[in-house]
């Protein structure tokens, strides 16, 4: 686990937390000495207030749900523990509208159940009405292991605020409002998994040998929202642990764990990222939910997926789910409240109901320009001697890939030789399957189509570009026969076109310090062993050059004293499989 922080006091790090909501939503005030966020008085028809709260820690909750159309204070204790029952009682009694009744909403653990059910009782002593809900959505703790205390309340709690906020919104009385919230938590279940704990800002770093610490390998399974344990830990890969979640959600064979039978037409399915689950991750996390809630006959109606409850930076997520179900008050139905809008800062589903009912599954097929034929040039080359030279160079480029990737690793971000091997690769699968024609134009239009596909990046965009340009001058060049001295002046043009777009030049240390000299000394000699070995001394050369351009500008050190360009390189090595240079030949610098 990261014991590094940007905020290490604990004390400043909620408060200005919480200080920060009235910044993003200016319809909500905080009351600092209680850690009560609330809604600002606004003229208006009045309505149920909802309370929420609970300790600092799984922000966006609660605070950032406070606004219109979900909720109308949250209380914050200190990280992951409890706000006192006289904070809680001050929310209740003078920071929410009470003329229509109030709605507290706790997750059930023992400290908040006991501060929340002690400040509503004195609420309801000083004569206010006031109901009280604990909501309690966790499988990943069985009935057996749960005992008295029962499930945990987790990232489902958020759904029961959404549909209670919509409700009250609308006008509601108290008794319905705290009806719907109720069927709520009754049809919620859900579960989360974590790679790693976490640790809280202020306490002291953790002893990375504690037994009770995560293996790299391992996650936890049902891990809860404080650090706590689950139903046990696993080596398993995504697709394995989201079905082993997915079955405690909903197998009805599991007694110790099936709470609920999720048996509705009508399915919401909520992923929640606990923290430091990267939105591209939780990307991929969300596709293998849904592909395998197919398998369970489920195909949710409402997919909500982002950052709503968190464990502080905990490096995990969960899954919920809602059986809808009729709410019995003729309307709203639980769809309608939560696609109901609400302005709270943190509460995040964009998409609208009519998008969601359209259930548009229109695509755009249309393949133009992507199969047409590529019109012949009448510039000509031996077919078998084009295949069998440039299969050389590709295959060079495979072969360097270990040592490009570690030059990278030192000046870069690692990923320039795998590009690089990802694209030669994807050009030899191409020579595999498709022979060459012995029209040159036809045959590297080809395979600029292959480049544009597989390789991305800066390297990536400055092949393709290149390639594209040398396609075109060697039509205009065309026909004829494919001499070295015609290359050359193609590829000449084709710099010549790359420089239009990049200010990279030779001395800059990037590949252009290998381009540029193959393409001279071609243009030279006609001699294809020397043009390359003039690039692959470029190359070498690029070793001590303070770059100009590119990653290695901003990474900074002196790596790039110890390693060549690793761009410049791969492309020297390019050329000298294609001039039939083998590396352990006299003359190949080692670096």
């Amino acid at each position: 686990m990261s014991a590094k922080h940007f905020i290490n006091g604990p004390t400043l790090l909620v408060n200005s937390a919480l200080q920060s909501l009235t910044l993003t939503n200016p319809s909500v005030a905080l009351d600092a000495d209680n850690k009560v966020v609330y809604r600002r008085p606004a003229h208006g028809p009045s309505q149920v207030s909802l309370i929420s709260g609970g300790g600092s820690g799984h922000e966006p909750s609660f605070g950032a749900f406070v606004g219109q159309g979900l909720l109308s204070a949250a209380v914050a204790g200190t990280i992951f523990a409890s706000p006192s029952a006289e904070q809680i009682r001050k929310a209740i009694m003078s920071r929410v509208d009470t003329d229509r009744g109030v709605l507290v909403t706790v997750m059930n653990y023992t400290g908040d159940v006991l501060n929340f059910g002690m400040a509503v009782e004195k609420a309801k002593a000083a004569g206010l009405a006031v109901e009280m809900l604990v909501v309690a959505d966790d499988v990943g703790v069985g009935r057996e292991k749960g005992g008295k205390v029962g499930r945990r309340g987790i990232a489902g709690t958020v759904l029961v605020h959404k549909l209670a906020g919509a409700l009250a919104a609308r006008g509601r009385p108290l008794e319905e409002v705290h009806r719907v919230a109720r069927l709520t938590a009754a049809n919620l279940v859900s579960v989360g998994a974590s790679l790693e704990h976490v640790h809280v800002p202020g306490r002291a770093p953790p002893d990375p040998n504690a037994p009770e610490n995560l293996r790299f390998d391992e996650v936890e399974v049902g891990m809860g929202i404080h650090n706590e344990a689950g139903s046990g830990r696993a080596k398993v890969e995504l697709p394995e642990l989201v079905a082993t979640m997915l079955a405690q959600l909903l197998d009805p064979n599991d007694k110790d764990r099936a709470f609920l039978s999720v048996n509705s037409n009508e399915v919401v399915l909520l992923v929640n990222n606990l923290g430091g689950v990267s939105v591209l991750e939780l990307g991929g996390i969300t596709a293998e939910v849904v592909k395998q809630l197919k398998s369970w006959g489920i195909e949710p109606v409402r997919i909500l997926s982002g950052t709503y409850m968190t464990s502080l930076n905990g490096l995990g997520f969960s899954i919920s789910l809602l059986n809808v179900v009729n709410t019995d008050i003729g309307g709203p139905s639980m769809i309608e409240l939560l696609d109901d809008p609400c302005e709270a800062a943190g509460w995040a589903a964009p998409i609208q109901k009519t998008t969601w009912e359209a259930k548009n599954t229109a695509t755009r097929e249309d393949t133009t320009g992507s199969s047409e034929s590529i019109k012949t040039s009448g510039l000509k080359a031996d077919a078998t001697t084009f295949s069998s030279t440039l299969t050389s160079g590709l295959q060079a480029v495979v072969a360097v890939e270990p040592e490009v990737t570690r030059f990278d690793t030192v000046v870069g971000d690692g990923d320039c030789g795998i590009g690089l091997k990802r694209g030669a690769e994807a050009v030899l699968k191409h020579l595999k399957e498709k022979t060459s024609t012995g029209d040159v134009v036809v045959d590297v239009a080809n395979i600029v189509t292959v480049v544009e596909k597989e390789m991305d990046g800066t390297s990536g965009a400055l092949f393709a570009i290149f390639l594209n340009a040398l396609v075109h001058s060697l039509r205009v060049l065309a026909p004829g026969d494919a001499s070295p001295q015609l290359w050359a002046g193609a590829l000449k043009q084709s710099c010549d076109a790359l420089s239009r777009y990049t200010p990279a030049r030779p001395g800059d240390r990037t590949l252009v310090d290998a381009l540029y000299p193959f393409v001279e000394v071609l243009g030279k000699t006609g001699d294809l062993k020397k043009a390359a070995e003039a690039s692959k001394k470029a190359a070498a050369d690029t070793k001590g050059m303070a770059p100009s351009l590119g990653r290695a500008v901003y990474v900074g050190g002196s790596g790039f004293e110890q390693v060549p360009d690793p761009g410049a390189w791969g492309l020297a090595n390019f050329f000298m499989g294609l001039a039939g240079i083998s590396p352990d030949e006299e003359g190949w610098e080692a670096i």
